[in-house]
């Protein structure tokens, strides 16, 4: 019998089949939860939690409480466990979650587009020394955070707070985020268009409505017709920028896929304009694409930045109008760069009607409970009913007739809120820290605030714009990429090899004028002993080496390694 003559395919080395893996996206037909976190959404919606929280966990206590509702759908309601007292940077990535858990809460109330009354502003503070030591930390996404907040006290405070239009509904989780709005909307005399009315929509049709209460990730979004550009459109999910068409006048370009943590992205236009009264509607198909098509597998994957940066612009706006909306979008024009770098709205404009409004920096975002009630009272004393809170950490009172701005002015002087800020106090800002923060591995908000101070008494000349944020751990709360001196918190080796804490620094990132990440120079790393030190010697090279005109952050682009050390 004849051999069988050799079959190369068979005795070439095998090659290895690589099999797609599925995302998880619901649109596909990945409905089966692919990791811990998708298990405990799908089997039982977060927004359920509340009826045990009021009628079991606040009756028996910390103890009672599920794992899967205490590490995961008490978020829906705004709810995280605080950071257990005295556990140092170092076992953050070590512990289990039960042993960085403590038995206190923070929680935090959304403001949605930052805007309150007085008497709204009056209970967050009531709330706060009633229940959380004094504490409420004003966020960089315009809302306030309370910490030791006891689970036997969340009825009663849910109870305060709804009583005056305010809640934490979906403040935290997989959910829609706090709708950032610029904060001098309806009343800038320079603004394009007024997104109030979108805002107010987008809450009603969204905010605890379920069938958006189990997205692959956090979904935020952001909505200004101010031409300052004034709430980091560049960094959500989706975002609504004011601009005038030529054709159709005032309306809003539309920005998806932004966002900071490990992977930063900044967002993409899908070139087309959407007018104030379909706002809500477009919103709805971006957050309907998300929870249909986003990433579910991973999730280190899952926020909307990584779907849009796999299917490029022209897809996602093609799904979201053959889908989602059933028309086309009418193509647009992008937003106007700002004139200025600054877009806190800090110290005090004239309003379209002729009155003023006065913006003023709190330290780092912290003020307390008392000073909030002693702001609400001063305003009214001034003749005005709102307030607003930024996406920089600061204050606005709305609403001042002329005559009463420097009465005022004077009054927040004396609580220490100033309306004519340092560049420090100004634009520095700092997230929770390790202070509260299970995930932080360093302090921020007590560094922060004495960085201001000492940088203050070393430059008191120093005028020009500049943002220092300082971060606990990589996942950018404080949004250190797009900082001018971003502080990374990590722990690092002194010049004794001791292990202590520390920042790694990224330089020249920017929102605005020209949206971009900071440089990392090889090898930098700075003690926090050493911060007021590092950061006054490159400012004062930045002051000797900048051309007329120049920002930091152009000149932090072409300096030396050496003079960024």
């Amino acid at each position: 019998m004849a051999a069988t003559p050799p079959n190369p395919a068979a005795s070439a080395p095998r090659r290895k089949v690589s099999r797609h893996r599925g995302e998880g996206q619901w649109a596909v037909g990945h409905l089966t939860p692919l990791n811990g976190n998708e298990q405990f959404k799908k089997d039982d919606d977060g927004l359920n939690v509340r009826t045990r929280i009021e009628t079991i966990y606040s009756k028996r206590g910390f103890d009672s409480i599920d794992p899967n509702d205490l590490r995961g759908r008490m978020r829906w309601w705004g709810l995280y466990t605080q950071r257990k007292p005295g556990i140092d940077g170092g076992k953050t990535a070590i512990l289990e979650p039960e042993e960085l858990d403590d038995e206190y809460f923070m929680l935090r109330v959304r403001i949605d587009g930052g805007a309150l009354t007085t008497r709204q502003l009056r209970v967050i503070g009531e709330v706060s020394q009633e229940f959380a030591r004094g504490t409420a930390d004003i966020t960089d996404r315009q809302n306030v955070q309370y910490h030791w907040i006891r689970i036997e006290d969340v009825p009663a405070i849910w109870d305060r707070l709804e009583g005056v239009g305010l809640s934490t509904t979906e403040a935290c989780g997989d959910t829609p985020r706090v709708i950032l709005g610029s904060p001098v909307a309806g009343i800038a005399e320079d603004e394009i268009i007024d997104g109030t009315p979108a805002i107010e929509e987008i809450h009603r049709r969204i905010v605890g409505n379920k069938a958006f209460s189990n997205l692959p990730r956090k979904f935020k979004s952001a909505i200004s017709g101010s031409p300052l550009l004034d709430v980091a459109h560049e960094i959500n999910d989706v975002a609504f920028v004011g601009v005038d068409h030529p054709e159709h006048g005032p309306g809003f370009d539309l920005w998806v896929g932004g966002g900071l943590s490990t992977n930063p992205k900044i967002g993409v236009r899908l070139g087309a304009w959407v007018p104030l009264d379909e706002v809500a509607d477009v919103h709805e198909g971006v957050i309907s694409i998300f929870r249909d098509y986003g990433y579910r597998r991973l999730r280190n994957r899952a926020r909307l930045k990584f779907l849009v940066a796999d299917w490029g612009a022209e897809k996602f706006r093609q799904v979201l109008e053959d889908e989602y909306l059933k028309r086309t979008l009418v193509d647009g024009p992008a937003p106007e760069q700002p004139v200025q770098q600054w877009r806190d709205h800090i110290g005090v404009h004239r309003q379209r009607d002729g009155r003023f409004y006065v913006g003023f920096a709190p330290r780092v975002g912290r003020v307390d409970g008392s000073t909030l009630t002693k702001v609400a009272d001063l305003a009214e004393a001034h003749g005005s009913g709102r307030v607003r809170t930024t996406a920089e950490q600061k204050m606005i009172i709305l609403d001042v007739e002329q005559d009463r701005v420097d009465s005022l002015v004077e009054g927040l002087e004396a609580l220490d809120l100033t309306a004519r800020p340092s560049s420090f106090r100004r634009g520095t800002m700092a997230c929770t820290g390790i202070e509260f923060c299970k995930l932080a591995i360093v302090e921020t908000k007590a560094r922060g605030a004495a960085l201001i101070d000492e940088l203050e008494r070393r430059l008191p000349d120093f005028d020009q714009p500049i943002t220092i944020n300082l971060n606990g751990c990589p996942n950018a709360c404080a949004r250190i990429q797009v900082a001018d001196i971003g502080l990374k918190g990590q722990l690092v080796l002194d010049d004794e090899g001791r292990q202590v804490e520390g920042y790694q620094v990224h330089l020249g990132g920017a929102l605005g004028l020209e949206p971009g990440f900071g440089r990392k120079v090889r090898g930098l790393k700075v003690t926090s002993d050493e911060l007021p030190d590092y950061i006054e010697r490159v400012l004062k090279r930045f002051q000797a080496e900048r051309a007329d005109g120049e920002r930091f952050a152009a000149w932090a682009a072409r300096a030396t390694e050496e003079a960024l050390s």
